[in-house]
């Protein structure tokens, strides 16, 4: 699934791209600078879009996880949960 940033970084990136070549033939290199500026903001964006599916679909895959086998997900989060108190309580001696 594509998300909205993408479309959006994509577009971005595009009229940066379209600025730094309108810039490089005018001589005019603030447009240009702001070209190449666009065209960095247009690949971040669109990274953080593919992040975002990438969240989203590790969400689904556990949610199915929990859905389809909810005693084994109890366990693991219980383990978990041990696991944690262990490690992040000090021992009283």
């Amino acid at each position: 699934m594509v998300d909205e940033n993408e479309v959006k970084g994509a577009v971005t990136e595009g009229v940066g791209k379209l600025k730094d070549g309108v810039g490089g033939l005018t001589g005019q290199t603030d447009m240009q600078a702001e070209g190449k500026v666009d065209q960095l903001q247009g690949k971040v964006q669109q990274e953080y879009g593919d992040l975002i599916d990438q969240a989203q679909e590790q969400l689904d895959e556990v949610t199915t996880l929990v859905r389809d086998q909810p005693f084994a997900a109890l366990g693991i989060a219980a383990g978990v949960g041990f696991l944690l108190g262990f490690l992040l309580i000090p021992s009283r001696d």
